[in-house]
């Protein structure tokens, strides 16, 4: 970022001046980029087509979801043209292949809808776990932008995961690799970092936490956070840390677990603490 300071020398005028051209200068270099509301509503439009049960709006003719595809497709090449600087043949690529692709995104989705459903008693429809579940809404604002970030989109996959993040205090980093039949029950404090693997069925509660050891930018491509493999159940609070450590299939973490080190499949690690009871009454 430019650094700006004022002189000493110079009036208030003259200051007020400077700094009204300085803004005025960074706004014509970043030009007219849409809001991040108006990016998060586009991604909106896509999930509650494949979802109705989220949308008031239902269609007759397969014509009408076509056209409709299409319109949010041409939308897309244009958020690619604003965010980008230009238009170009490789953002209309880019569009057409995000829908071309958007069948197994959808296949995901629907295991995730599945794992949620059958991992929940108090979910009495796949209905209401599209409808009400902000773990649902997270990972589905998280598998658009990975499919996004795959194809080498800038910027638009971590406005749509940090929208989400801001709705349902679940942070999921569009570049982790998450596998199908994900669920996270209940979710508030979920961090899923960067370079995060997770496998197939695996289950994580409110809080946990899987980050990086080191904060450093160097060396940014390496992996820094953990490896969760599958059929995992990681209960709430639980904070696992480190490119090195990797959770081994079938584990289960106990809650409130502090693990920087990998734990071989089949374990069962819990946090052990001391519970004192009074047994006298407890006067008033």
């Amino acid at each position: 970022m430019e650094n700006y300071a004022y002189g000493n020398t110079v009036s208030a005028t003259d200051m007020e001046k400077e700094f009204y051209q300085h803004i005025l200068n960074k706004q014509q270099v970043t030009g007219a980029v849409p809001s991040n509301k108006e990016i998060a509503g586009w991604a909106l439009q896509v999930i509650r087509l494949l979802y109705p049960e989220q949308s008031k709006r239902l269609y007759t003719f397969v014509h009408q979801l076509e056209a409709e595809f299409m319109k949010l497709e041409s939308e897309l090449c244009e958020l690619l043209d604003a965010t980008r600087g230009k238009h170009c043949e490789d953002n209309e690529l880019i569009a057409k292949t995000f829908f071309n692709e958007l069948p197994e995104l959808y296949r995901l989705l629907n295991t995730d809808i599945e794992a949620t459903f059958a991992g929940d008693p108090a979910a009495k429809s796949e209905f209401e776990v599209i409808r009400a579940y902000p773990g649902f809404y997270a990972i589905s604002f998280y598998r658009l932008a990975h499919s996004l970030y795959k194809l080498g989109v800038p910027l638009i996959p971590r406005i749509l995961t940090e929208y989400a993040h801001s709705k349902t205090g679940i942070d999921i980093h569009p570049a982790a690799q998450i596998s199908d039949h994900f669920f996270i029950d209940h979710g508030t404090g979920v961090v899923i970092g960067e370079t995060c693997v997770i496998g197939r069925h695996v289950k994580i509660y409110q809080g946990v936490t899987l980050g990086a050891l080191s904060v450093t930018k160097n060396p940014a491509h390496a992996q820094r956070h953990p490896t969760v493999e599958d059929n995992v159940v990681i209960y709430a609070g639980a904070t696992i840390l480190g490119g090195r450590t990797v959770i081994g299939e079938g584990s289960i973490i106990g809650g409130n677990v502090w693990l920087t080190k990998s734990v071989p499949s089949y374990s069962k690690v819990y946090h052990t603490h001391e519970v004192s009871m009074l047994k006298e009454k407890i006067k008033d």
